[in-house]
C-alpha cells in the first residue's frame, strides 16, 4: 500500500525529510507546505535538489487540506495549534519533529484536550519523534531496559563537538559561547531543555512501571583555557567554551533516569571535562549492566550535511505505523517497532 504524504516546512530537517519521502518505496509525495512566499509555486524538486516531481509548493493550509493526504510530516520551528488541529480533524495523520507530544500527561491539559478532540473528529493519530528527544531518549533506553529485571539508574549522555560548525550567529549569539567568564548558565535555555527532554524521561519511567516523582535540572559552564580558532570565529581565553545540561528524573528521592548533554567548541577547557566525540553514550546500572556508545563516524566538516537525517529519517520511517495507529496522541511506547522500508 502506498501512502500519500505532505511535507510541511522545508527548513534543514524538512528538506531532508522531503528527499527521504521522494525516495521511499511506499510513500508518495502529495504536497509541500512552505512558509516563505518566495518558495511558493515551485516544484518540490527545486527545493531539495531532486528532479522535477510535478508537486507544487504552497503557503495555504486550504490547499493542503484539499489534497486529503494520509499523513503530514509536520516540521515547523514550533507548532501552530490552529493548523495542527485542522490537519488532524481533516483526516490527516501527523508525524512531527516539533516535540511537545512525547508524553501526553505532561502537556497543558487544555491543549491536550483540543488535540485529542481533533484526532477523534478526524480518526487520526499524532506522533512526536526525532533523534533527540525521541530515538536516543525513548527508543534506545526502552530496548536496553528490556534486558533488566532490576534497574538502578539509566543515564543518556549526548556529546556535540561544535568546533567545525560555521554558524557564528547560532554559537555566539544564540547559544552564548564566547561570552565572558562571568556569564551564568542561561536559565531560559535550561527551562527549554527541561520541557524538551523531561517528558521523554517520564514516558520511559511510566513504561517501566516506575513513574518519576519529580524532575531536576542543572547547568554548568566551562571556559577556554587558551584562545582558539573554530569554524565560527575566534574563541578567546577565559570565555565560555562548553556547556553541560543535566535533566534528572527522580524516584524515591534518588536519580533514576538522566539526560546529560555536553556541547563544546574546544577540548582545552577549564575545568577539564570528560569529553567524547559527537554522539551518545548510554550507561545502564542494574542487574544486567550496560555501557553503550553510539558515535557518528563522519568528519566534523561533513556533520552538518549528514546530521539532519538522524532526525528526519526516523519521522519518515514512522509514517506507516502512525497511519495504522488508533486515533489520538500516540507515543513511542504505543507504536509497534517500526523499521526502514528500503528500496
Amino acid at each position: 500500500m502506498t501512502l500519500r504524504v505532505v511535507q510541511w516546512s522545508t527548513g534543514t530537517i524538512g528538506l531532508r525529510s522531503l528527499r527521504a519521502v521522494l525516495g521511499h518505496p511506499h510513500l508518495t509525495l502529495a504536497g509541500v507546505h512552505v512558509h516563505s512566499p518566495d518558495k511558493s509555486g515551485l516544484d518540490a524538486g527545486e527545493l531539495c535538489g531532486s528532479g522535477p516531481t510535478g508537486v507544487t509548493t504552497t503557503t495555504e493550509l486550504d490547499d493542503i487540506l484539499a489534497l486529503s493526504p494520509d499523513c503530514v510530516l509536520y516540521m515547523p520551528h514550533a507548532p501552530d495549534p490552529d493548523d495542527l488541529c485542522a490537519l488532524l480533524a481533516s483526516g490527516a495523520n501527523v508525524v512531527t519533529t516539533t516535540g511537545g507530544f512525547h508524553h501526553p500527561p505532561s502537556m497543558d491539559p487544555a491543549f491536550r484536550e483540543r488535540v485529542e478532540d481533533a484526532c477523534k473528529r478526524g480518526g487520526t493519530s499524532l506522533h512526536s519523534t526525532g533523534s533527540s528527544p525521541g530515538f536516543i531518549t525513548e527508543a534506545v533506553p526502552l530496548v536496553l531496559a528490556s534486558l533488566q529485571r532490576r534497574l538502578t539508574k539509566l543515564t543518556i549522555h549526548e556529546y556535540a563537538d561544535l568546533s567545525r560548525r560555521p554558524s557564528p550567529g547560532l554559537l555566539f549569539d544564540v547559544m552564548g559561547f564566547g561570552r565572558p567568564a562571568t556569564a551564568a548558565y542561561d536559565e531560559h535555555r535550561l527551562a527549554h531543555l527541561t520541557s524538551s527532554f523531561g517528558p521523554s524521561l517520564r514516558l520511559v519511567a511510566d513504561a517501566l512501571g516506575l513513574p518519576l516523582d519529580d524532575l531536576r535540572a542543572s547547568g554548568q559552564l566551562a571556559l577556554a583555557e587558551g584562545a582558539s580558532t573554530i569554524a565560527a570565529g575566534t574563541l578567546e581565553a577565559g570565555t565560555v567554551a562548553a556547556q553541560r545540561t543535566t535533566i534528572t528524573g527522580l524516584r524515591d528521592g534518588r536519580p533514576f533516569l538522566e539526560f546529560n548533554s555536553t556541547w563544546y567548541c574546544t577540548t582545552d577547557l577549564s575545568p577539564a571535562w570528560e569529553l567524547r566525540p559527537t554522539g551518545w553514550r548510554i550507561v545502564v546500572d542494574g542487574d544486567t549492566p550496560l555501557d553503550v556508545d553510539l558515535t557518528f563516524p563522519v568528519p566534523l566538516d561533513r556533520l552538518a550535511e549528514v546530521s539532519p537525517g538522524y532526525t528526519a529519517h526516523r519521522a519518515v520511517n514512522a509514517v506507516p505505523a502512525v497511519c495504522a495507529a488508533a486515533p489520538g496522541i500516540r507515543t513511542t511506547v504505543e507504536l509497534p517497532l517500526f523499521t526502514a522500508a528500503l528500496g
